[in-house]
């Protein structure tokens, strides 16, 4: 196949050494980082289920923009993102990873969200809520919505695998089957499971627009992942000739879009509310302007937006790797911060209380995903060698 001419100057499979090296880093990250959550367990249990949620919410939004993105490539026909593709693929195969990391959120339920209180039922709005937000169908609804995630997920990457051994065009007809009903699939059961583990935290409030604002905010998150890992490939000696700087570029675009598209739903949410005026709308923000919280609104603003948005505007900063690694880092905190500011005023009402386990349960939650799509990369390809496009993509040149 034509694809092995490119082999000569792209080395597409990692080294045993590299692999391992960076698998045992991470096993040690793994086992700190739990242990050390287990002691904040023992101290602080609330605590510990907040600061969970948050890393678990991250994690699994990121996961799923990568579901999302992958399933793009494939109603779009797209050949730019082909030598990408198989690193989205296996950020993608680590959806499954939340049918075990979500038992700390179905355990910690009367610890995170008030309608598990006796109390509920005499609340007047509450009560009429009990027969959808009740512990017994938050899991079952939890784990469908996950077994369907990883469902897609997996046959996705089973598809593209098997693509790999001849070619055919079979398997890029599938992958287009199977992606069209699960972008629908997708959207319906992320905006389900968005508002039960996080919107249903302020039980009074509700948004139409949640859902959205959760999965923009995973998509950005993904993409920003998604060249940082490029970007790390690139400076160890993989993949310089298959993602050059024009398809660095193309990711940048997504980078800023993304950037713009968060703004425009996170700005319209808001918009919506303050026009309304309403008491059971406007709860939401006022608890989110007390004490040091107001100051997470500015920071927000700029930090997720403005700066982006004017940096990565021009043309010249999309192609620049140095911008373009900074800002995907940089995206990749604020997507934490958005979760922390969402999640995190439940518990810490009066302002912003840092705790140690809430960089804790990032790691402990981070290095278990990690472990995962690093395991994908053990003696297999790191781009789909394969898929029919591969040579209109390594020729791919951006206008």
């Amino acid at each position: 196949m034509a694809h092995h001419e490119h082999q000569a100057t792209d080395n597409y499979f990692l080294s045993p050494e590299v692999w391992s090296k960076v698998r045992n880093s991470l096993v040690l990250v793994a086992l700190a980082s739990w242990i050390a959550l287990g002691v904040g367990f023992a101290q602080n249990r609330q605590q510990f289920h907040f600061s969970y949620l948050v890393g678990f919410a991250y994690f699994s939004s990121l996961s799923l923009g990568a579901l999302f993105y992958v399933m793009v490539q494939h109603l779009t026909g797209s050949a730019w993102s082909v030598t990408v593709r198989r690193l989205m693929e296996n950020i993608m195969r680590t959806v499954p990873v939340a049918l075990l990391l979500v038992i700390p959120v179905f355990l910690g339920t009367h610890y995170l969200y008030e309608w598990t209180h006796p109390s509920a039922a005499l609340d007047h709005l509450l009560s009429k809520k009990i027969g959808f937000l009740n512990e017994q169908w938050f899991m079952i609804r939890g784990v469908i919505v996950i077994g369907l995630w990883s469902l897609l997920a997996i046959r996705l990457y089973a598809i593209s695998r098997k693509q790999d051994d001849n070619g055919s065009l079979v398997y890029t007809a599938a992958a287009e089957k199977w992606s069209a009903p699960g972008m629908f699939i997708l959207f319906i059961t992320a905006s389900l499971a968005a508002f039960d583990w996080v919107m249903s935290l302020d039980p009074h409030w509700w948004s139409t627009m949640f859902g959205v604002y959760f999965l923009s905010g995973g998509a950005l998150a993904f993409i920003a992942a998604l060249i940082a890992i490029c970007l790390a490939l690139r400076s160890a000696g993989y993949l310089t000739n298959s993602i050059r700087d024009e398809h660095y570029h193309d990711l940048g675009k997504w980078l800023f879009a993304l950037t713009v598209f968060w703004a425009y739903v996170a700005f319209s949410q808001y918009m919506l509310i303050w026009y309304g005026n309403l008491p059971e709308e406007t709860v939401w923000y006022q608890r989110r302007l007390v004490g040091s919280w107001e100051a997470w609104r500015p920071f927000l603003i700029f930090g997720h937006f403005l700066i982006p948005f004017f940096t990565l505007m021009p043309r010249a900063s999309k192609r620049n790797l140095k911008v373009l690694g900074f800002f995907a880092g940089w995206m990749i905190f604020m997507h934490y911060c958005d979760l922390y500011w969402q999640i995190m005023p439940v518990l810490h009402g009066q302002g912003f209380t840092p705790n140690w386990m809430d960089p804790v349960a990032f790691l402990a939650v981070g290095s278990v995903y990690a472990l995962v799509f690093w395991s994908g990369l053990k003696e297999k390809p790191l781009v789909p060698v394969g898929d029919p496009r591969l040579e209109q993509c390594l020729a791919f040149h951006n206008v």
